[in-house]
């Protein structure tokens, strides 16, 4: 039928949509999520993704232990998460049908790769003997079914190409993305800059460009002109704030966030680490980026990554580590010699499932102890955490500057979800973020009685962060107790109680230079919601709901752990009822009933997700009226 013909089909218009993509591992499914929810950035809509990844390198193909699935929601309003009931979905084989369908909403779209549901593959993911999910009445009574011949028509469209079976089949996630940029009236351009960006410029991959553009056209004309749709959707961009945004996840923040602190200190960052999930693409993204005076080292082990980290501090650059909570563990004892020789020193921690090596690609916020007293005797370390991909950015800095102010370890508790997840972020003017000031000693600062290392600034009782090599500044560090000002090795016990006081004291003191916690909502009342980390969208979603229906309801998030902020006992005795849900089984309640004796309640689970939305909004309900 030529073009003209065609008949114009009927165009619905949504506030919000949420669409995931789903099939094995080697399907491309977060690169067919990443294209859509880069297309949605550049349309204008607010969006949040959630790539999910199975968590076995190499599992077995077509089994649903394999499923690897991308999240989004886009929407023309202001959202906070990547949506609780999906609206669509993409499955481009049995596995992934069977392991995502439960959460599609009753007549929703589930569009289907048909050529993969083979005996064979629908044996592999468990299905019965002789059972097809295609032809079940009750799937395609409860849903909106629209069934594909995607593997057949990618290798009907690319039949002339030249390319071999293998290359033409890993198109086949371009023929499904042109269908549902077809179906949401997202335009192709954009995806098809990147496919040729990626692959033309690279010797013998041009073909590899042609062939996925070609597969995506192909898709978006078989939206065109099939009549398996009968009406396609809109979604109008949101209503931002005027300026320059981009998509950004939260491990891209982070370093972006990492480089500009070390631009803001006019200071080298060397970052040394050990490869882990979710944190490895911090390294990668600081290795790319060497021209701002940033070093990167992928060390042997976890111990020897934040040892060359705070050798790095102790020689005058910003240390910084990362890892995730089994490396965590592994620092303890460096991190207590970092704060011993009061060093600044930033460790990453992107948390994931656990314990020991748990669910690694799954996400948990289940490490906050371990940060607060993950050490041998006392040894505080300052606990920041961002709570959404794009603060991200503004947290680093933060971790950076208190590290410096104070010369003491912080602990940058990120998470799997925000690391991995994505979020349109505003591109800050980058001159009107403060200065990190430092005030190295020199000779001129030296008293008559020569240099005291450890004696302390009255103000944040920080140590002076004196430089190797400098005339003067001669001094000694180690692991064993120093002598109060001096730094010399003492036993004396008094000595030893002054120290241990002090150096917590500076901690506490940090309190003093983090802003007050805010309130969403009335600022005294029935019920406060508290939350802290990657909780942040779905408490926030959860309130707006439970206000919208007319609920008396507050929330508050913690970004700074340890110090607290300085009002935050203020705040929770303002309302008769704090409740705190957290991806753990209760670690920040324990800690608020054990410094302010503020009993809480929590709504904890552990299941390596996010809340969904509408199960936090029943459990706070039932919580107010316990």
């Amino acid at each position: 039928m030529a073009s003209d013909q065609l008949i114009e089909k009927p165009i619905s218009t949504l506030e919000t949509v949420v669409i995931r993509f789903c099939g094995d591992s080697g399907d491309g499914m977060q690169l067919t999520g990443g294209q859509f929810a880069e297309t949605s950035a550049l349309f204008g809509n607010d969006f949040a993704t959630f790539p999910d990844f199975p968590a076995e390198i190499r599992a077995p193909k077509g089994t649903t232990f394999g499923v690897s699935g991308f999240q989004l929601q886009f929407s023309s309003s202001d959202i906070y998460t990547p949506g609780d009931r999906v609206n669509a979905i993409v499955a481009m084989n049995p596995a992934g049908l069977k392991v995502n369908l439960p959460d599609v909403e009753p007549g929703g779209i589930v569009i289907v790769n048909e050529d993969e549901f083979t005996k064979v593959n629908l044996s592999k993911c468990g299905y019965p003997d002789g059972y097809n999910p295609l032809e079940d009445d009750q799937i395609a009574s409860t849903y909106n079914l629209v069934k594909v011949p995607m593997s057949r028509m990618t290798k009907e469209s690319l039949a002339d190409s030249g390319m071999g079976a293998k290359d033409i089949n890993k198109c086949r996630n371009m023929f499904a993305l042109g269908i549902v940029y077809w179906l949401y009236e997202r335009p192709v351009d954009a995806t098809k800059s990147y496919l040729i960006q990626k692959f033309e410029k690279k010797k013998g991959l041009p073909k590899i460009a042609e062939i996925n553009i070609r597969a995506l056209e192909a898709g978006y004309y078989f939206g065109e002109t099939t009549e398996l749709f009968a009406s396609r959707y809109r979604v109008p961009p949101a209503k931002q704030e005027p300026g320059t945004y981009r998509q950004i996840s939260g491990n891209e923040a982070t370093v972006l966030g990492l480089v500009t602190a070390a631009q803001k200190a006019q200071k080298p960052l060397t970052y040394a680490s050990y490869p882990i999930t979710p944190a490895s693409n911090v390294l990668h993204g600081l290795s790319n980026l060497k021209r701002f005076g940033i070093k990167t080292i992928q060390s042997e082990d976890e111990i020897a990554a934040i040892c060359t980290a705070i050798g790095a501090s102790f020689a005058g650059d910003i240390g910084v580590t990362g890892t995730s909570g089994p490396g965590l563990a592994l620092k303890g004892e460096a991190l207590g010699l970092a704060m011993m020789l009061e060093l600044p020193l930033v460790v990453v921690d992107v948390q994931r499932s656990g314990p020991a090596t748990g669910m690694p690609t799954k996400t948990e916020q289940a490490d906050l102890l371990q940060a607060m007293f993950g050490r041998h005797c006392e040894s505080p370390v300052i606990v920041v955490a961002p709570r959404s991909p794009a603060e991200c950015f503004n947290i680093a800095i933060e971790a950076v500057r208190l590290s410096i102010k104070y010369m003491c370890p912080v602990i940058y508790l990120s998470d799997g979800y925000i690391a991995n997840g994505a979020e349109p972020w505003k591109v800050p003017d980058v001159s009107s973020i403060p200065a990190i000031e430092i005030a190295h000693p020199t000779m001129a600062d030296i008293p008559d009685g020569g240099f005291k290392p450890y004696e302390r600034n009255s103000e944040t009782l920080a140590r002076q962060w004196a430089i190797p090599g400098t005339e003067g500044l001669e001094h000694r560090v180690g692991s064993l107790e120093k002598e109060a000002e001096s730094g010399n090795v003492s036993y004396d016990p008094d000595n030893h109680d002054a120290m241990v006081r002090v150096r917590a004291e500076k901690v506490a003191r940090a309190a003093e230079s983090i802003p007050p916690l805010e309130v969403n909502g009335e600022t005294s009342g029935e019920t406060l919601i508290l939350g802290w980390g990657g909780t942040y969208g779905s408490i926030t979603t959860a309130v707006r709901e439970l206000r919208n229906a007319g609920h008396q309801v507050s929330s508050a998030h913690l970004q700074y752990l340890n110090p607290f902020p300085s009002n935050t006992e203020e705040v929770l005795r303002s309302f008769k009822r704090v409740i705190i849900p957290e991806i753990n089984l209760g670690q920040l309640s324990l800690l608020i009933r054990s410094k302010f004796l503020i009993n809480t309640i929590g709504i904890n689970i552990v299941k390596g997700q996010p809340f969904k939305v509408e199960t936090l909004v029943e459990e706070i309900k039932e919580a107010m009226n316990s």
